[in-house]
């Protein structure tokens, strides 16, 4: 996703240290994520396996965070843009820690989709974009505003898979509030959003090859999309819908390659 940005929006090499950065303070953040998970309702044969392993989320976090660190060391110029994509991470996972000062954020109507969606958004399109002085262009803005529109329509299925335990722990988004049509819309508004600001990007420069690959996961997205509303198979949500998020980078590198 971080090559997606560098390859097509700032026309560049992928920085490593910030590419080193943003893989370790995932490891980190979702172990971290995962440490703090309370038992879960849905059945699942990776939650199962987490509920008794906590303490390898908690060795991996640790070792995320150092990893984190030590890249941070070589973009600390950066620190500020840095530092409101940790804010963003962690409101994500405050929620689950018993401490009552983050209690109030499950009371937010639309906290846990967006946050998600924000955070992942920021550090794969916007903080990229920041730390090269690309951000205030029209092709900038049009593919970071796409990027959290399609990777909201993904972190809706996901709420939609874990609205019993959300409703079970109190956290509150517009995934728990809305029906099931609601929630139809919901990704359709989304979907559209993301269709119209990459067509757009044509104005910009941007090749219709590439506009037609950053498409083609949001296509396989609206195919699959109502059976993964049935199907709440860990292969399913963490390999193939997580991998939607990347495909397209996958896709650009693979032709820059030929």
């Amino acid at each position: 996703m971080v090559y997606q940005a560098y390859s097509l929006i700032i026309g560049k090499p992928v920085n490593p240290y910030f590419a080193a950065f943003v893989f370790f303070s995932t490891v980190c953040s979702y172990n971290f994520h995962w440490a703090l998970t309370p038992h879960s309702i849905a059945p699942s044969q990776r939650l199962q396996w987490d509920e008794k392993h906590k303490s390898y989320h908690l060795l991996l976090s640790i070792a995320g965070l150092t990893g984190a660190a030590i890249s941070f060391l070589f973009i600390k110029e950066h620190w500020f843009y840095i530092a409101v994509a940790a804010i963003l991470t962690f409101l994500y996972s405050a929620p689950k820690v018993s401490f009552t000062p983050f209690q109030w954020l499950k009371k937010i109507a639309i906290g846990k989709t967006i946050f998600l969606a924000m955070a992942w958004t920021y550090v794969t399109a916007v903080l990229p974009l920041l730390m090269e002085d690309a951000i205030a262009t029209e092709k900038g803005v049009l593919f970071c505003t796409g990027q959290f529109f399609f990777i909201y329509s993904i972190c809706i299925l996901f709420d939609f898979r874990d609205r019993d335990d959300d409703k079970k722990e109190g956290i509150r988004s517009m995934i728990t509030y809305f029906n099931e049509r609601g929630i139809d819309v919901l990704f359709t508004i989304s979907i559209i959003a993301f269709f119209v600001l990459s067509i757009l990007l044509k104005q910009t420069g941007i090749q219709w090859i590439n506009i037609g690959i950053l498409l083609i996961p949001a296509l396989l997205l609206i195919i699959i999309y109502r059976h993964a509303k049935r199907n709440f198979s860990d292969y399913l949500y963490y390999f193939v819908l997580d991998g939607l998020m990347m495909f397209s980078g996958l896709l650009l590198w693979l032709m820059s390659r030929f």
